[in-house]
């Protein structure tokens, strides 16, 4: 699944060219694309026809479109899902799913398209702040102005956990997926097994700001792509996977102190560290 910088690459091209329009019909070619759509692909585009679109949104790595008065248009982007802007006369990509025309006389369409099919778009009802309902437990992001680290170093006290495992709950810290918790991680020299309890204050600071700064990095260079299954509304890859320190780096000198970097086994994935420079934590004694 995308993570952060990828999933606000896109909305931020979807804000250019779909903020404000109607939706004049909505196609829908795959009925596995609108599955969490319970009420089926008829209601789904039916629903949709003749809603005014507001500026999309995102939480971590969630991305919707506000449609109507109370409802959002959720987009599951899952492994593959992609959501181009096209000119009306494009060629159909060989996975496109779903298709949204828009009223004016603007013209281009959204288009869903999914190679693997574990995507998805689905309508839900809007909670005070605005979140689609399903959504409603995902925490803030690092890049959200009211996230607040005093909460979250003080659930990662609590959580007793490890400091990976916990950059990856969703309900403490949105956003973050393997690649950017790998390289935050290297960049404040914090093992992925180390205890959230023996955290400091100001390490967790210093966690939170390489987040935040690898993110940033990210999003200047379009996110990143390690195959065509990333891309922005325009069909482009990101590139910062150039600029990667620890993620996918296995074998390669450590950029800080040359040691050979390492991949470890780690929940069904894989962690990228530096032995020397991200020693793993002490085993407890007795």
């Amino acid at each position: 699944m995308p993570e952060l910088p990828e999933v606000e690459v896109v909305r931020r091209g979807l804000d250019r060219w779909i903020s404000g329009r109607t939706v004049a019909d909505t196609e829908v070619l795959h009925p596995r694309a609108v599955r969490r759509h319970l009420a089926g692909a008829e209601d789904f585009a039916a629903r949709l026809r003749g809603l005014p679109v507001a500026a999309p949104r995102r939480r971590g790595k969630y991305l919707w479109l506000p449609v109507g008065d109370d409802l959002a248009l959720l987009a599951h982007l899952g492994m593959s899902g992609q959501l181009l802007v096209q000119p009306d006369r494009a060629p159909d990509e060989k996975h496109l799913r779903v298709r949204v025309t828009f009223a004016d006389a603007a013209g281009g369409e959204l288009r869903f398209v999914d190679q693997r099919t574990f995507g998805g778009l689905s309508l839900h009802p809007v909670l005070a702040d605005g979140l689609p309902d399903v959504i409603g437990h995902i925490a803030r992001d690092p890049l959200d102005p009211d996230f607040d680290e005093d909460a979250f170093h003080a659930a990662l006290r609590r959580k007793r956990t490890t400091v990976k495992r916990a950059l990856l709950d969703q309900s403490l810290i949105s956003g973050v997926g393997n690649i950017y918790a790998d390289e935050a991680l290297w960049r404040t020299r914090l093992h992925y097994e180390r205890p959230t309890a023996t955290l400091t204050r100001p390490t967790t600071e210093r966690l939170v700001a390489h987040v935040r700064e690898v993110m940033h990095q990210a999003l200047a260079a379009g996110g990143t792509s390690f195959d065509s299954l990333y891309v922005n509304v325009n069909g482009q890859s990101g590139y910062f996977e150039r600029a990667l320190d620890a993620y996918g780096r296995e074998g390669l000198p450590c950029r800080r102190c040359a040691t050979p970097m390492r991949r470890s086994p780690w929940m069904n994935r894989s962690s990228y560290h530096c032995p020397s420079c991200q020693r793993p934590p002490r085993a407890p004694r007795g």
